[in-house]
């Protein structure tokens, strides 16, 4: 039997590790697969497990909640084939994991490229402060959303955040405040070596977890959408570092 589990309150790969560790406990449990990504988990087990004993086992592990989405017997196949089963459910596509940064970023791009005309010509000065300012603003809304939720995660791999962990609730309201800096364009000399400085240390953080080998969950859109720490995390905040950097030179 197979059974698909929806489950709350995974941040990272540890998470997962944790939850699948739980499941594995239960003596109907056979094999486990679970993705902190997608927030779910898909076992095999010889019967359906005992729903309070799973979230007593769950609860022994952390803050873990879980709700079964469906179940079917199905027979037996080749263990290669299973373990394939299980990938194929566990990966998604690239697109559809980063689609909604990358329409993000597009409207964002685009709303500055309408806005960066002056005297009839277009002006990438103006273009990458209209952007630096609404990719601010944009991602600060959505770390408000959740703002606890977003200093946990952020707390899993920022340098700061983890010694500190009230950098964790300031940060949102230092995206808000770089973007509204950017969006009145008042000291912007100031708000270049500001941003430089925040974003750079961000990405160290980013840098060293990802070389470990334990993967987390990225805190840019807060916990609305769950997206891997990885590349583009780290290729956002160079981003802001290097257009800073530019207007700063230019």
């Amino acid at each position: 039997m197979k059974i698909s589990y929806n489950i709350s309150g995974m941040t990272c790969g540890g998470c997962a590790a944790k939850v699948k560790s739980a499941l594995l406990n239960h003596p109907d449990v056979l094999e486990a697969e679970v993705s902190h990504q997608e927030g779910t988990a898909m076992v095999k087990a010889i019967s359906k497990p005992d729903q309070q004993h799973l979230d007593k086992l769950l609860n022994k592990q952390g803050d873990y909640r879980i709700t079964a989405v469906s179940e079917g017997a199905k027979s037996i196949k080749p263990e290669n084939s299973q373990k394939q089963e299980f990938t194929d459910q566990a990966v998604t596509s690239a697109w559809e994991t980063y689609k909604p940064l990358i329409l993000i970023f597009l409207f964002v791009a685009g709303i500055a490229a309408i806005g960066s005309f002056e005297d009839q010509s277009f002006s990438w000065h103006l273009w990458m402060r209209s952007f630096m300012a609404g990719f601010f603003i944009v991602f600060s809304f959505f770390k408000f959303l959740d703002l606890k939720g977003f200093a946990h995660s952020f707390a899993m791999y920022d340098l700061f955040a983890k010694q500190w962990k009230g950098y964790g609730f300031i940060y949102p309201f230092l995206e808000l405040g770089l973007g509204i800096m950017y969006l009145t364009a008042i000291h912007l000399t100031g708000t270049h070596v500001a941003t430089i400085l925040i974003m750079g240390f961000s990405s160290i953080g980013v840098i060293r977890n990802m070389l470990s080998p334990h993967q987390v969950q990225c805190a840019c859109l807060g916990t609305v959408f769950k997206l891997p720490l990885g590349r583009v995390t780290l290729v956002e905040d160079l981003l802001m570092v290097a257009m800073a950097g530019t207007m700063l030179l230019i």
